[in-house]
């Protein structure tokens, strides 16, 4: 299986999830349409899955017409995204596999964000292999998603989920907001020597127009502050003895930021 990064509107990613030999392809969460009927007419493979990870337009916008261009597609989803998903015909709980191109990810379920929100995770298929994880806006590069439908208590159990897989983990996230989630982070993180050196790293790379997605877990554990709230540094600096405390006050700090 190979991974396929597709830019479109602002900031949004697409990813393409392709099978050269059998000419296939899957897209996760497809914003628009034209760039994926575009690069799977170059690549000459047909589109038979769709994996939604949540309802919002800027994932869900192209699944109509992509229905219409391969209405062979499957459209898969979160359970309690019923009626929200253009199109969704399978709806996946958490434990769920869809399988594609060989390879089986685990659904999980990881609500916050929205309140049906689910991950897709596709473990190694070697030792020394990466693993992908395609988290859509739960989980970003050097941050996490806005909490529009659920809980601090929510988002802090579901990014404990996605903490506990392997550090050699590819983090395929939805946006390409790393350099301002790391300014964010170095205001409140600002001992953190592998955050600096980081955010030195991202800025020349978004100065180069360079896509800072995927990024690893190993990484966002060491520097990411939304999978650190149990971190006893980070909680002295924000005043809290509690996780989910340390990570309300981190998410209010954010949406402020």
């Amino acid at each position: 299986m190979d991974i396929e990064r597709l830019p479109v509107l602002t900031d949004n990613y697409i990813f393409l999830l392709i099978d050269r030999e059998a000419k296939i392809a899957a897209v996760v969460d497809p914003a628009v349409a034209t760039p994926v009927q575009q690069r799977l007419a170059a690549l000459g493979c047909e589109l038979i899955a769709i994996f939604n990870t949540h309802h919002h337009s800027d994932h869900v916008g192209g699944n109509r017409e992509l229905l219409r261009l391969f209405p062979q597609a499957c459209v898969y989803g979160g359970v309690q995204d019923r009626d929200r998903i253009p199109g969704q015909q399978v709806f996946l709980e958490e434990g769920d596999r869809v399988e594609f191109a060989g390879r089986r990810a685990e659904v999980f379920f990881v609500p916050g964000h929205t309140r049906a929100h689910i991950a897709y995770y596709f473990p190694p298929t070697a030792p020394e292999a990466p693993g992908d994880l395609f988290c859509g806006d739960t989980l970003f590069a050097g941050g996490c998603g806005r909490l529009f439908e659920g809980t601090p208590t929510q988002m802090v159990d579901s990014l404990s989920k996605l903490r506990q897989l392997p550090d050699n983990t590819r983090i395929w996230c939805a946006h390409e907001y790393t350099l301002k989630n790391l300014q964010f982070a170095c205001t409140v993180d600002a001992d953190n020597t592998a955050l600096s050196q980081r955010f030195v790293a991202v800025r020349a790379a978004r100065q180069r127009s360079e896509a800072t997605v995927p990024s690893l877990l190993g990484l966002e554990k060491q520097t990411n502050p939304f999978l650190r709230w149990d971190d006893p540094g980070l909680q002295a600096t924000l005043g809290t003895a509690d996780g989910v405390r340390t990570f309300t006050r981190l998410r209010g700090k954010k949406d402020l930021f």
